[in-house]
C-alpha cells in the first residue's frame, strides 16, 4: 500500500485537483494534512502514468509524490545544510568576502550539478580562501547566513516524536556546528578548514567527507541507534546528495540541481522544508 502526497505552498493546493487525481488513479479517500496545502490519499500500487501526472501538476507549483504506506514516521533525519537547512552556499559567502565570489560561485554549481570531481572542485575553492581572517567566519554566520523556511518546524516536531537529527555536510564543521546547535541537531559531522594563526590556510583536513562519508554516517548512526536506513529520512539538494537519498528509506531532493531531482524518488520543489513532515504523514496540528 502506497500513499500519493500533493503539496504546495500555502494556499496553493486545489480541492478540485486533489478530487481529480484522487478520480483518476481510481485512489481511497483523500485526507487533507493541512487545508489548501497538503493532502494524500491510498492506492494498492504505483499507477503507471504516475511520471507524466507528476511533470503536469508540477507546471500547477504542486509537488505530487508516492509513498510506502508502511513505516511513514522516520526515527532519524539525516540532513544537508547548505542550500537545504539553510538559504546559502557557506563558502561562496565566504569567498565573497575574499573577493573571488563569482569564480568560487561557478564553480560550487558545477560540483552540485555533479559536473565535477567533489573533492577537486572542494580544493580548488578553499584554495582561493587562503589569508582570510578566521572573524570573516564569525561574520558571515551572523550576517549572510539565514535559516531555510520551516526547518525549525521540522527539528522540533521530528524530535518531539522521539526521533534524533543528523546534520552532515560536505562543507565545514566551522558553519554546522553552529547551525546545528540553533536548529536543535543531535550531532554534526564536515569538513574542517584548516588553519594558519588568525587566518584561513587555504586547505581542508583530510579525509574530505564527500558522497560516501555522508552513506557512511547515515548507516553509522542508524546501527549506532539500532535501527535500519529504512528508518531514516534523508534530505539534500546537491549530487554529493544523491547516494544518502537513495540509501534512505525516504530520500527527499529538496528544491535540487536539476541532476539530481530528475534521479531522486522523491522531489520538493513548491515548498519548504515542513513537506518532510507532510511526507511522513504528519498533520499541520501535528508541528511543533
Amino acid at each position: 500500500m502506497y500513499a500519493i502526497s500533493l503539496i504546495a505552498a500555502p494556499g496553493g493546493l486545489d480541492p478540485a485537483l486533489v478530487t481529480s487525481l484522487q478520480t483518476a488513479f481510481g485512489a481511497g479517500s483523500a485526507q487533507w494534512l493541512a487545508p489548501d496545502e497538503a493532502a494524500e490519499f491510498p492506492l494498492e500500487t504505483t499507477p503507471s502514468n504516475f511520471d507524466a501526472v507528476r511533470d503536469e501538476i508540477a507546471s500547477m507549483r504542486v509537488d505530487l509524490n508516492i509513498v510506502p504506506a508502511a513505516n511513514r514516521k522516520k526515527r532519524l533525519l539525516i540532513a544537508d545544510m547548505d542550500s537545504t537547512m539553510i538559504g546559502q552556499e557557506c563558502i561562496d559567502e565566504l569567498a565573497a568576502e575574499a573577493g573571488v565570489g563569482d569564480r568560487v560561485a561557478d564553480i560550487t554549481a558545477r560540483a552540485m550539478n555533479g559536473e565535477l570531481n567533489f573533492e577537486a572542485a572542494i580544493d580548488e575553492r578553499v584554495g582561493l580562501l587562503k589569508g582570510l581572517p578566521l572573524t570573516v567566519i564569525t561574520s558571515v554566520l551572523e550576517t549572510r547566513i539565514t535559516l531555510a523556511p520551516g526547518g525549525e518546524t521540522l527539528l522540533r516536531t521530528m524530535k518531539a516524536n522521539g526521533a534524533y537529527a543528523a546534520l552532515v555536510s560536505g562543507g565545514f564543521v566551522q558553519f554546522t556546528s553552529a547551525i546545528a546547535a540553533r536548529l536543535g541537531f543531535d550531532e554534526n559531522r564536515a569538513n574542517t578548514l584548516l588553519e594558519n594563526g588568525d587566518t584561513l590556510s587555504g586547505k581542508v583536513q583530510r579525509p574530505i567527507l564527500g558522497q560516501e562519508a555522508k552513506v557512511d554516517a547515515l548507516k553509522d548512526i542508524t546501527t549506532r541507534l539500532n535501527i535500519t536506513t529504512e528508518d531514516a529520512i534523508a534530505v539534500g539538494d546537491g549530487a554529493n546528495d544523491l547516494a544518502m537519498i537513495h540509501a534512505a528509506g525516504m530520500g527527499v531532493a529538496l528544491h535540487a540541481k536539476p541532476t539530481v531531482s530528475a534521479a531522486a524518488p522523491i522531489k520538493v520543489n513548491h515548498s519548504d522544508l515542513t513537506s518532510l513532515l507532510y511526507l511522513q504523514g504528519y498533520a499541520k496540528t501535528d508541528f511543533v
